[in-house]
C-alpha cells in the first residue's frame, strides 16, 4: 500500500502553483488534470434523463475539472457526478473538505462515500453555494447528511472511501469547475 505525506504533496502544489492556497491543509490526492482517477455518473444508471459531462482544462497554466450539463428529474432522475477513489485514507484530524471552485451561482453538493456506503443510493452529502469568481469553500465533514437511509448520522473520517461533486436534485443548467481539493 502507498501512503502519501500529505503535507509534502500541500507545499508542492503551493510552490508550483501559489494562486492555490491552502496554506496548512493537506491535499486529498485527487489530482484535477488527471481523468483516470475521476469517474462520471448520471442518474441514466438508474433510468433517469440528466445529460452531462466531466472535462479537464488548463485556464491560466492551471489544471481544471469542469462538470457541466443538464440535470433533470424526469423518470425519478436529478444528477450528474465527477467522483474519485481515494488511495489513502483521510487523516483523523482532518475536520472537513475545501475546495477552490467556480460555478454559475448555482448550488452543487460534495457527496462522500464511506466503507458503509454499499448501495448505490447510499451516501454523505453537503451542500455549497458558487460564484462566478474562484473561491475556495470549507465544508465541514460534520455539514455531511447521511442520504438514501440506513446509515448513522455521522461518519468516521478514516472510512471515507470517495468524494464526488456534484449537480443534484432539481432541474438546472449545472456549470462547475473545481481548481483544487483538499482536507483542513
Amino acid at each position: 500500500m502507498r501512503f502519501v505525506n500529505l503535507r509534502r504533496v500541500a507545499l508542492a502544489v503551493a510552490l508550483i502553483c501559489p494562486t492555490v492556497s491552502f496554506a496548512e491543509d493537506a491535499m486529498i490526492d485527487l489530482p484535477v488534470n488527471d481523468p483516470s482517477r475521476w469517474d462520471y455518473f448520471s442518474d441514466q444508471v438508474m433510468g433517469g434523463v440528466s445529460q452531462g459531462r466531466v472535462t479537464f482544462e488548463t485556464e491560466q497554466g492551471q489544471p481544471i475539472l469542469h462538470l457541466s450539463g443538464r440535470v433533470s428529474t424526469a423518470n425519478n432522475g436529478g444528477f450528474i457526478q465527477a467522483r474519485a477513489k481515494l488511495e489513502a485514507p483521510l487523516p483523523e484530524t482532518a475536520q472537513g473538505i475545501i475546495l477552490t471552485v467556480r460555478g454559475n451561482g448555482q448550488p452543487y453538493y460534495l457527496h462522500i462515500r464511506t466503507k458503509w456506503t454499499v448501495l448505490p443510493w447510499q451516501l454523505f452529502q453537503a451542500k455549497f453555494d458558487t460564484a462566478q469568481t474562484w473561491q475556495e469553500i470549507r465544508v465541514p465533514f460534520s455539514a455531511f447528511a447521511p442520504y438514501g437511509g440506513l446509515l448513522r448520522q455521522s461518519f468516521k473520517v478514516s472510512d471515507v472511501r470517495s468524494v464526488a461533486v456534484v449537480a443534484f436534485g432539481r432541474d438546472h443548467d449545472a456549470d462547475l469547475s473545481v481548481r483544487a481539493i483538499g482536507v483542513y
